[in-house]
């Protein structure tokens, strides 16, 4: 538990039910600002520690160390409340499937110092812990086949670690792993990357890659664009099955 939270709580005579009251959330969202690691969104983290008589920083000191770039932070926040992610990549593997030496190879040729490579590849491989806690949200992932087949720089033992973890992540109970095969041509997909999240209560949001910044977009209009366009994506991706036998027939050839 986060005990600065809950004291705080108990002290303002405080409760989940009352702090959702009072900022316009789920119940159950307002309950995990309790659990370690989870950290309220921007908007609401100032409201909570208002009505805590706290500081942001007293309640959740991990904000000082948080690594990845300031404006990714919003949806990082969106990401760690979300019940569902459902991501499509045209050209990379998804951000929370990424190995190490994956995520580092991703950066590389970018005008970064050695040292700010470590930092946001730490802050992109600390993100995959949601994965891994006792109720992780469902990531359902969407990637061209093409992915499996690019190099990272000629380097072959590293596509093969990174097509292997596939296979791993592939078989947890909260991921599920879709390829798009070559054979299906011209698709939907191919308009570029986004991720659509569901939080709790059925709200949601959306992440859209670009070239420049990427865009958060939270309009019921332009999220449904994204859900017709999901839709048709995954028309086009190979079953389950089907999918992880290529994730298999990847890794096997990097070797």
């Amino acid at each position: 538990m986060n005990h600065a939270v809950v004291e705080a709580m108990t002290q303002c005579g405080e409760t989940a039910d009352s702090l959702a009251a009072q900022t316009g959330v789920d119940p159950k969202t307002a309950a995990r600002w309790a659990n370690p690691g989870r950290i309220p969104q921007t908007r609401h983290r100032a409201q909570v520690a208002a009505i805590l008589g706290r500081e942001v920083t007293e309640l959740w000191p991990d904000i000082l160390k948080r690594r990845e770039p300031v404006w990714l932070r919003a949806w990082i926040d969106w990401e760690r409340e979300a019940v569902a992610l459902r991501w499509f990549e045209l050209a990379w593997v998804p951000g929370l499937l990424q190995t190490e030496a994956y995520a580092r190879a991703t950066l590389a040729g970018e005008p970064l110092s050695t040292e700010e490579v470590d930092h946001f590849v730490k802050a992109r491989i600390g993100r995959q812990a949601i994965l891994h806690r006792d109720q992780p949200p469902l990531l359902i992932a969407v990637m061209d086949e093409a992915v499996l087949w690019r190099s990272a720089g000629g380097d072959r033992g590293l596509m093969r670690d990174q097509c292997t973890h596939l296979v791993q992540c592939a078989q947890l109970p909260s991921v599920q792993i879709y390829v798009v095969p070559t054979s299906a041509g011209m698709y939907s997909g191919l308009g570029g990357p986004f991720i659509v999240a569901e939080l709790d209560g059925g709200a949601r949001v959306a992440h859209v890659d670009s070239q420049a910044q990427a865009q958060i977009i939270d309009q019921s209009p332009e999220i449904a664009t994204l859900d017709r366009r999901w839709e048709r994506i995954r028309g086009e991706a190979l079953s389950r099955g089907q999918s992880l036998d290529l994730l298999r027939e990847a890794a096997a050839s990097w070797t």
